[in-house]
């Protein structure tokens, strides 16, 4: 059977460990799960039914994923909620063959409805620890805050994630819509300063400015999306100098209308340019995938080759350490060797 057969390849994704380090906890919610939610809290504004809402989840636009997102973010009340989540989320990624994932809490969007960050975090925190024992996958946290909201929306975050966030805390993060990161540099600096990686989305729909903005203003030691970052030949001559990883979700590209069509994505290229790059979900439930439909998309793309090679830098992006970084990649190695990949 040839390692790029349809079975060949659904068989080595599947036997493939994986890391995920660009995933939105609340962009990950099922369907079945804001329905629970939306029922216990009596949230108006969803669907009544879960086929309905099943219906409504589907991703049509981008201002129909803001309603989906924000509909789902209102669900969030209390810790239990809070718990329940993660502890969906990590089942869901545990039953992929993720082994480690480095997942986004849009920690603003509660702040701002007046749900305190203790809530926030001893929530996700018991779905951690519980996740872990029960599914052997480990979690880590990268709260941030929208681009678009302003100084005020990035202080009130990162002042509560330096008073209340755990160890398990390992970034923070800035999306939503790109805009100027100039702003954010005192923000992150007295992040960066507590001993958290900055670790912000950039060029996407931003262009490469934002890219290079990212890197000289906040410190960037990752790239959330970057593919924009192909279109400034110094910038990725930059980018594979010093190795910095960018975090490519080519669904999420797909449907938010950063690239036409997957035949268009620049995945390919990046790779062959020498670009770190990881392959990610972003906000898989949302956008009607999950990472193992990542890894399927990309081998049509770049070959088993190229899907070993973005398995292998996933691990080498993370924040895993050293010795667990070691051994996942060695077991990365063992599955190519026997699907027959070099």
């Amino acid at each position: 059977m040839s390692q790029d057969s349809p079975a060949a390849a659904r068989s080595l994704v599947d036997a493939l460990p994986k890391v995920e380090l660009h995933v939105h906890l609340e962009g990950s919610m099922p369907a079945e799960t804001l329905f629970e939610l939306a029922k216990r809290h009596r949230v108006e504004g969803i669907p009544d039914t879960l086929d309905e809402l099943r219906a409504w989840y589907a991703f049509t636009d981008f201002p129909h994923f803001i309603e989906v997102y924000l509909a789902s973010v209102r669900t969030l009340r209390e810790e239990a909620d809070f718990a329940l989540l993660a502890s969906v989320v990590a089942r869901r990624l545990a039953e992929q063959n993720v082994r480690y994932a480095e997942v986004h809490v849009s920690l603003y969007t509660h702040l701002m409805r007046g749900v305190p960050a203790k809530v926030v975090f001893d929530g996700i925190e018991q779905a951690r620890v519980e996740a872990e024992r029960d599914h052997g996958i480990r979690l880590r946290w990268i709260p941030d805050f929208p681009a678009d909201f302003g100084v005020e929306s990035a202080e009130r975050t990162v002042d509560a994630v330096l008073r209340d966030g755990p160890p398990s805390v390992i970034g923070f993060g800035v999306g939503g819509v790109e805009s100027p990161l100039e702003p954010y540099a005192e923000v992150f600096g007295r992040a960066r300063a507590a001993g958290l990686a900055s670790l912000p989305h950039a060029g996407e729909h931003g262009g490469p400015v934002r890219v290079r903005e990212a890197l000289d203003v906040l410190g960037a030691e990752r790239i959330g999306h970057g593919i924009d970052s192909m279109k400034d030949p110094d910038l990725v001559a930059r980018l594979v100098d010093e190795q910095i990883p960018v975090d490519v979700s080519p669904t999420s590209n797909l449907r938010t209308r950063a690239v036409e069509g997957i035949g268009d994505h620049p995945l390919p290229a990046m790779l062959d340019a020498g670009l770190l790059v990881t392959l990610n979900s972003d906000d898989p439930t949302m956008f009607g995938s999950d990472l193992t439909g990542e890894y399927r998309i990309a081998h049509e793309l770049v070959g088993a080759e190229g899907l070993v090679r973005l398995a292998r830098n996933g691990v080498e992006a993370s924040f895993l350490g050293v010795a667990r970084r070691r051994a996942l990649t060695s077991e990365i190695d063992a599955v190519a060797a026997r699907h027959g990949v070099s």
